[in-house]
């Protein structure tokens, strides 16, 4: 295990703090497909490739945006130290192989907003429960929206009648595809189910109620194998806030941006009391991915689909330690 050091000017304990946070970001399965390479002026982001999942996520377009939000986490744990992270995505030869490099660019000292952002870190939960059927106002939902917006992606609220029967159908036909798909099939289950010890994955407590047919929308089903059968009356909300996170182009600069957004959009949403769940079969299936992008008028590239609502509290989902989530530092950096 690589050695905790200090970097940026933190302390090793200030630099521990900050990868934990960035560590708590959402990922595919709970995968936790990030590693961090840590050098005296520079901390370098990259993907963790042997945690692809390359089934579900053959392009690792997932994955990148799972380090975005890993990344937008580490911006607000710097910014608590009152460190102004200078970030550069995509660095090239400057740091191979890395997804981005984050120096100190002076000080700064964080507002309420991004305090409550990071205070909504280590509370933050993938909750895949019922909600409640209560409406979420247009105030919330300008917030989450303008929460896109400030890290340069768009979040469009599926409202229309006709809109939202046609994402159902995109979500029940890419979730039929990958029922039949029997390399998806595989990663679900190593990631899911009574693991003990496991540090990564779905655990029981986490997967929320088996999908039943009366479902309102198809969930995944993070219970494969298990016997836990659907309570009487207990069914899935049938009006929930569904929004699409969208990015302006493609390619690995916008998952990165994404995935900032999509973190930005979590936490906010956190903050207001609100919890969510990802749709997220039509966008990992690159067919129904290119109708749903064409539904949305062609130039917005959905990259994630959440429900959003209010709920009921959830367990927080294993993590790695941090040890194991550092690189060696390279001669030449």
């Amino acid at each position: 295990m690589v050695e905790m050091t200090a970097t940026l000017g933190l302390r090793p304990d200030q630099v521990e703090a900050a990868l934990t946070a960035a560590a708590l970001a959402p990922s595919v399965h709970n995968s936790q497909p990030w590693r961090f390479r840590l050098l005296p002026e520079l901390i370098e982001l990259h993907g963790d490739m042997d945690r692809q999942l390359t089934a579900t996520d053959p392009d690792a377009r997932e994955l990148r945006l799972s380090c975005g939000a890993a990344l937008f986490n580490l911006k607000l744990a710097l910014q608590s130290f009152g460190i102004r992270p200078l970030v550069t995505l995509l660095p090239g030869h400057d740091a191979p192989g890395a997804l981005a490099t984050i120096r100190r660019g002076g000080t700064v000292k964080p507002d309420e907003e991004m305090l409550a952002l990071l205070k909504a870190v280590p509370v933050r939960r993938t909750n895949r429960r019922r909600f409640h059927d209560a409406k979420i106002d247009a105030p919330h939902r300008q917030a989450l929206v303008r929460a896109a917006e400030l890290e340069r992606s768009w979040l469009h609220v599926v409202s229309a009648r006709d809109e939202r029967a046609r994402l159902k159908s995109f979500v029940q036909r890419a979730d039929q595809m990958q029922r039949a798909d029997a390399g998806v099939q595989a990663e679900l289950a190593a990631f899911t189910g009574v693991r003990p010890d496991a540090l990564d994955g779905v655990p029981p407590v986490s997967a929320g109620p088996r999908p039943a047919p009366q479902d309102e929308w198809t969930f995944r089903d993070f219970l494969p194998g298990e016997s836990v059968e659907r309570i009487p009356g207990k069914d899935y909300e049938s009006d929930p806030l569904v929004v699409v996170l969208c990015s302006f182009y493609d390619g690995a600069l916008a998952e990165l941006q994404a995935g900032q957004a999509m973190q930005r959009v979590l936490l906010n949403a956190t903050v207001q009391g609100l919890s969510a769940s990802f749709l997220s079969q039509p966008v990992e299936v690159r067919q129904v991915r290119e109708e749903l992008r064409r539904a949305l008028g062609g130039t917005l590239v959905p990259q994630t689909i959440l429900r959003i609502g209010f709920s009921t509290p959830v367990l927080a989902t294993p993590r790695r330690p941090v040890g194991e989530l550092l690189l060696e530092p390279t001669a030449t950096r």
